[in-house]
């Protein structure tokens, strides 16, 4: 068996971790299928590894007000603070017109996510709508799109992302392991922390199951954690009635 293994292991070598794993595990059993030991029918179903979704990034609030003090461009003032205060993604900010906002009722209308193909509309904060108004005051308006880079040209990816890098350096947040896209993390955690409904944040992020959504709630415990002290003032008072009883009083299940 070990002379197999060894065998057989030169040829995964670039695989690592639980998917190298598997495959020897698969090239084992078929030798053995091979040579008759086990029956073939154990190839026919596949083993899955079902692994835990990471739990979404955000970034803290000292270091939210540290990243903005140091963003002195207005169209970057713009992207990082509709970006924060929206839940945006980033795809769906860079293809955003400037016909989708309206400042008048403090929105932006997506008519079509990127990611789940449906449309929804998403809402503007006070220091949001002043970054848009000073970048829509310079801006070319001969241009659609809300957001462009350099030469009038549709601002990418890697474009947005540059940007956001730039201002974590400068404001010496680089080491910290943020991503452009922590910033739709930290709205979905400050609004739960502030008491917002998992229903309700589920549409402003467009999320198409609130699955999805409980994941930050699973990361954000400062309401929990409120509602746990809360919760405890009472029991410690002695404000909780009723009668609790025994195990042994508990009704038999037939």
């Amino acid at each position: 068996m070990w002379k197999f293994y060894t065998r057989k292991q030169h040829e995964y070598h670039s695989f690592t971790g639980i998917e190298f794993k598997l495959m020897v595990l698969y090239a084992f059993s078929a030798y053995l299928v091979e040579n008759e030991i086990i029956h073939p029918k154990i190839l026919k179903r596949k083993l899955q590894i079902r692994i835990p979704d990471a739990l979404p990034r955000a970034i803290d609030p000292k270091d939210i007000r540290q990243l903005l003090s140091v963003i002195k461009e207005p169209r970057d003032c713009a992207i990082i603070l509709t970006l924060l205060r929206t839940g945006m993604r980033i795809g769906e900010l860079l293809h955003t017109r400037v016909s989708d906002v309206n400042l008048g009722e403090e929105r932006i209308e997506i008519f079509e996510a990127r990611k789940n193909r449906v449309g929804r509309v998403v809402y503007l904060s006070e220091d949001a709508m002043a970054a848009l108004q000073a970048w829509l005051q310079i801006r070319d308006p001969s241009i659609p799109h809300l957001f462009y880079g350099r030469c009038r040209q549709t601002l990418s990816y890697s474009g947005a992302k540059g940007i956001f890098v730039k201002y974590l350096r400068l404001s010496g947040l680089s080491g910290k392991g943020y991503s452009l896209h922590a910033l739709r993390h930290t709205f979905a955690s400050e609004l739960l922390n502030a008491g917002m409904r998992l229903e309700c944040l589920q549409q402003l992020l467009g999320h198409s199951s609130i699955e999805m959504t409980r994941r930050y709630a699973r990361l954000t415990d400062v309401t929990r954690k409120d509602e746990y002290f809360r919760a405890m003032a009472k029991i410690e008072k002695g404000e909780i009635d009723g009668h609790y009883r025994c195990d042994h009083q508990l009704p038999s299940v037939h």
